[in-house]
């Protein structure tokens, strides 16, 4: 069995030969029942590989959706154009950094759909690529945004900075409303959702699904799906520490079991962590270990946020939901980075209560923020 670890492409995923959970009901369902949608999930879950999917889907790439639920629910298999913009890799330290990689992506697709020289902005430059697209090829486009807040995320620290970049990626994004007549589709994806007076605040056509219960497995495997494709490897993770199969599996759901993204919803495994421990044959803290959560630490450092009250916290969904740039309460972002989930919800007050989703997070997290180099007030 070859597994998907670190595999972000679904074209190269399927002809390779790797495991993949299918998601297509789901992905068809998204593009068939809406258009403009928002999506966050921590990282290493899968967010880059659905987005490569949809990219696949909606090029009209029917031999990669062979055995999966997509091939017999989609009929027409059309071609549409699709821009993905991926600000995943690139280290935005700089206002020219975040202008480099838009012109970088915009110049790419004005050599394939043309350029007006008057459009001198980030913004008229996309408009009139998306408007040319649907014109030249006589079909929507497609509008693929993966990871769309890492720049914000880097510059959380450097107000200015921040600034700079919710200015120009507002302005960017806006284009989604404004030219919705040539618009098919479109998903944003990230780890968190800046809220407010920041990049989202003009795009009401958005529909969030990170607390849609439709959605909640999109992203993720599920108990269900660790018994339909990965049983035996199971059973060999049980044989290589001479352990029963139900020992086996009641340790893989302690460990990497537990994110809720609605609630009472379905738990959620970190696949990142699973396919790892299920690959190598051993138990270990692979997403934790992956990278430090320095963003939140710089936080917590700055605001002196008492340690204990991580797992007391009772929230909304609405405060939840989204991250205001000018508040400095960091339960969203350590809820939205995957370092705290749901575990459960009043109904009559409309309070969520959260802690952390499994013993690899609770114990990787609090062992780091124990460092010497990190200290916190006495509540």
């Amino acid at each position: 069995m070859k597994y998907p670890i670190g595999i972000q492409n679904f074209e190269s995923l399927r002809m390779d030969g790797y495991v993949y959970v299918d998601k297509t009901d789901l992905i068809y369902k998204l593009v068939n029942e809406g258009r403009y949608y928002f999506l966050s999930r921590p990282r290493r879950f899968g967010k880059s590989l659905l987005i490569s999917t949809l990219d696949a889907y909606l090029s009209g790439k029917r031999e990669l959706f062979k055995g999966l639920a997509l091939e017999q629910l989609e009929k027409d298999w059309t071609k549409y154009p699709i821009l993905h913009l991926d600000l995943n890799n690139q280290r935005y330290d700089s206002v020219e950094s975040l202008n480099q990689i838009l012109d970088l992506n915009l110049s790419k697709w004005e050599d394939l759909y043309g350029r007006y020289d008057k459009e001198k902005s980030f913004s008229l430059r996309f408009a009139g690529i998306i408007e040319r697209a649907a014109i030249k090829t006589g079909k929507r486009v497609v509008i693929l945004v993966d990871e769309y807040d890492k720049p914000l995320l880097q510059a959380l620290n450097d107000e200015a900075l921040q600034d700079e970049f919710r200015a120009t990626l507002k302005a960017f994004y806006s284009v989604l409303k404004t030219d919705d007549q040539y618009i098919k589709f479109a998903l944003l994806t990230g780890v968190t959702k800046f809220g407010k007076v920041s990049v989202f605040s003009d795009l009401n056509n958005l529909i969030d699904l990170s607390m849609d219960e439709r959605y909640q497995t999109i992203c993720g495997i599920t108990e269900d799906e660790i018994h339909h494709y990965f049983e035996e490897s199971v059973h060999e993770l049980a044989k290589s520490y001479n352990i029963s199969y139900e020992d086996t599996f009641a340790r893989l759901e302690r460990d990497y079991d537990g994110y809720h993204f609605v609630d009472h919803g379905i738990g959620v495994y970190n696949p990142f962590s699973l396919l790892n421990t299920l690959s190598r044959q051993k138990f270990g803290r692979y997403w934790f270990e992956t990278g430090t959560p320095s963003y939140l630490v710089d936080v917590m450092k700055q605001d002196r946020y008492p340690l204990p009250d991580l797992t007391q916290e009772q929230v909304t969904g609405d405060f939840l939901n989204s991250i205001d740039s000018m508040s400095k309460n960091p339960i969203p972002l350590i809820y939205q980075s995957g370092y705290l989930t749901i575990k459960d919800y009043d109904p009559e007050f409309g309070f969520y209560t959260l802690g952390f989703p499994n013993k690899e997070v609770e114990e990787g997290f609090t062992d780091y923020l124990g460092a010497p180099d990190f200290s916190v007030d006495e509540p």
